[in-house]
């Protein structure tokens, strides 16, 4: 779950110490936020296709080919990583003008990217870390690192963001610097790990000089629909932020704040569908096709458990919870808290959706099935945006019905992928 969650954690850390420096900070960070999470899960996604193929192998115990199918990993992730730092300096200006009504917002997004798009290099191979250790099941060290790397980033936020301890105030920036400096930190220490483990040995992960282009080939064919699928995934969340930014800043940091706690009891979520991934392609490269339902089944029930012991006492006081996160010693603007909590009070029946949207469609993935994954969310995100821009733009129902529209998604999104994972139809996909 830990582990997942990496790039979550950053971007909830960097909010909640922006909280107090104004709502223009914590505003653009919201923004900034959803757009840097669409750019890691360019990186994450391609890495799904890794971890995928070295869990087959893994299933198969050909213990050769999961060195062969990383080094291509990596290569492809670093060159990837070099195209979108291009990308966020020479596009991303003329993109939010488009996006963004709010000359402001749009200077401290700015701001915070150019700062944040150097660590690009470093997450997007440390993703290639993190999608091995999944793919042979073996997360312990995963878990570690990202807490580490937790731990590494709110130190930084306080002291960058503040200027303490003899550090210059930088405000949203520093935010960003902090959240690089901290992924420089826990790539080593992953690297390091990886040299001293003896039990990846076999694997020959440094043999091959030179990397297989047919397993990069094999590796973009799968992980391409799942880039696309969390493109537009989070790309459609990024729309919802430009829909709420015409409303006002007090409202888009409203959505920030919201967001924040979405993003927090989702963690187990994401966790638990990345595991599914390795379970169902492991299974599948046993022979075991009878276990993919069987699985999905017990993951979602075990994912509902896991967030209801996180979810019910933020539903249940979310006022006293949220002021004691977000006034850690400095003064800041808590009347954006009570206006939150109508939206909040929806939060239970988006996360049931959600929940098991997510894990039967995380199990798709599993089986190799990347396209059809991506048709079923093509679907669902035309009906999401038609309904969010008609519910705000023409029918004026405001934020609380906005976020509503999150339980429809879902709902389509877990009822398509249900019927097609009973239809057996994805067995013939080969990986």
């Amino acid at each position: 779950m830990i582990g997942s969650a990496a790039q979550q954690i950053i971007t909830l850390s960097d909010s909640v110490f922006l909280f107090p420096k104004g709502e223009d900070d914590f505003a653009a960070i919201g923004f900034a936020g959803v757009f840097y999470l669409i750019i890691a899960a360019i990186g994450y996604g391609f890495s799904k296709g890794g971890q995928i193929m070295i869990a087959r192998r893994s299933g198969e115990d050909n213990e050769s080919n999961i060195g062969a199918n990383f080094q291509a990993m990596v290569v492809f992730e670093f060159i990837l990583a070099l195209l979108l730092f291009a990308f966020i300096w020479i596009v991303c200006p003329a993109l939010f003008d488009i996006a963004l009504e709010s000359d402001i917002i749009h200077a401290k997004s700015m701001e915070y990217l150019k700062y944040r798009s150097f660590g690009l290099f470093f997450s997007y191979v440390g993703m290639c870390f993190i999608a091995l250790y999944t793919g042979i099941a073996r997360t312990t060290f995963i878990m570690i690192d990202t807490l580490l790397l937790g731990v590494m980033n709110i130190i930084l936020n306080y002291g960058l963001i503040n200027g303490l301890w003899g550090l210059p105030e930088m405000g949203i920036a520093g935010a960003g610097l902090a959240s690089v400096i901290s992924e420089i930190f826990a790539f080593f220490l992953f690297l390091g790990y990886m040299i001293w483990d003896k039990e990846i040995r076999p694997f020959r992960l440094l043999q091959r000089l030179k990397p297989d282009i047919q397993l990069i080939k094999t590796q973009f064919s799968i992980a391409l629909p799942i880039v696309v699928q969390s493109v537009l995934g989070l790309g459609s969340w990024f729309i919802f932020f430009a829909i709420i930014d015409n409303l006002g800043e007090r409202e888009l940091a409203k959505a920030n704040l919201v967001r924040i706690v979405y993003m927090f009891l989702s963690i187990p979520v994401w966790g638990f569908s990345s595991g599914i991934n390795t379970l169902t392609s492991n299974c599948i490269g046993q022979k075991r096709f009878d276990m993919v339902m069987p699985i999905a089944l017990r993951t979602a029930l075990l994912t509902f458990g896991t967030t209801l012991i996180l979810m019910v006492p933020i539903l249940l006081a979310p006022e006293y919870l949220l002021t004691f996160i977000f006034r850690y010693g400095v003064e800041g603007d808590m009347s954006i808290i009570p206006e939150s909590l109508p939206i909040l009070y929806i939060l239970g029946g988006v996360l049931t959706t959600f929940i098991f949207g997510a894990i039967y469609f995380n199990a798709l993935s599993g089986t190799g099935a990347t396209l059809q994954g991506l048709k079923i969310q093509v679907v669902c995100i035309i009906i999401y945006l038609v309904y969010t821009y008609s519910i705000v733009n023409f029918f004026g129902k405001g934020q609380v019905w906005a976020w509503a529209g999150e339980m429809l998604y879902w709902l389509i999104m877990f009822v398509i992928t249900f019927w097609y994972l009973r239809s057996l139809k994805w067995k013939d996909v080969i990986v």
